[in-house]
């Protein structure tokens, strides 16, 4: 076994019971006790796990909770943003009922959809304007307009969703987390999230590089079986629990 292998599997581990002893992870990979110290040593000076007397410990992420307003999301990640959701667009076919989640990538997105055949439902005044503008059958969720994000929340936007069933949605998120999963410092916010995910066929996370290994406040979904659509992966261990589709 290659030791980038050996590396994920340690991670893995550790992200899903905190703690581990070398002999456990000895027996686990078929190695010598003293190569698993090696591979602690290494992943430890990589910041990436802590050594403990006789194995290792989980690192324990700061959570998030300053959301930034609109104007500055808009101005970060632009190139990046910029791939990820022309590649996004893409992937709607004819009849497809698509949920599209306020936020600035997906934003860009609508402005490389061209499918008139599909129909649409956001919870992003911007992202209905633009997707009218272009002709679209467009439909906004129905309740409370977060000024911040210019996101529509709140318990009625969330019940005006349980009559639809999507075939696609297309999320943005603030923070990916192995152990904590995709999160967002907003209530509301995630309520809206969790309950479109539930009712989609399939679900494409967009996340540029910079939303890796962060952690908000709440998590609307996990990352088992998900769809990530990313610029770049730095983390391998992403790959053990999520489809990851790099765009270049």
């Amino acid at each position: 076994m290659l030791q980038e292998e050996r590396f994920n599997k340690i991670l893995a581990e550790l992200s899903e019971k905190g703690a581990v002893k070398n002999i456990r992870l000895a027996e686990m990979l078929n190695v010598s006790e003293s190569t698993i110290r090696r591979d602690i040593n290494e992943l430890d000076d990589m910041g990436r796990l802590r050594k403990v007397f006789g194995g290792a410990m989980r690192i324990e992420k700061d959570v998030n909770t300053l959301e930034e307003d609109i104007i500055t999301k808009s101005s970060v990640h632009v190139d990046e943003k910029e791939l990820i959701a022309r590649y996004a667009a893409g992937l709607i076919d004819d009849n497809d009922s698509v949920f599209i989640d306020a936020g600035t990538t997906t934003e860009k997105m609508v402005e490389h959809i061209e499918n008139h055949t599909a129909t649409y439902m956001t919870n992003g005044i911007i992202h209905a304007q633009k997707l009218a503008q272009k002709g679209m059958d467009v439909s906004v969720v129905c309740g409370r307009v977060k000024g911040k994000t210019l996101s529509v929340i709140g318990a009625r936007a969330v019940k005006s969703i349980q009559s639809y069933n999507f075939t696609k949605c297309f999320m943005g998120v603030n923070g990916i987390d192995v152990s904590k999963g995709f999160t967002t410092p907003d209530l509301d916010e995630a309520m809206i999230k969790e309950e479109v995910v539930k009712r989609s066929h399939t679900s494409y996370i967009l996340a540029d590089s910079s939303k890796f290994d962060q952690i908000f406040a709440v998590t609307f979904a996990k990352l088992k079986g998900s769809c990530i659509i990313t610029d770049t992966l730095n983390n391998d261990l992403y790959r053990e629990y999520a489809v990851i589709k790099e765009v270049k």
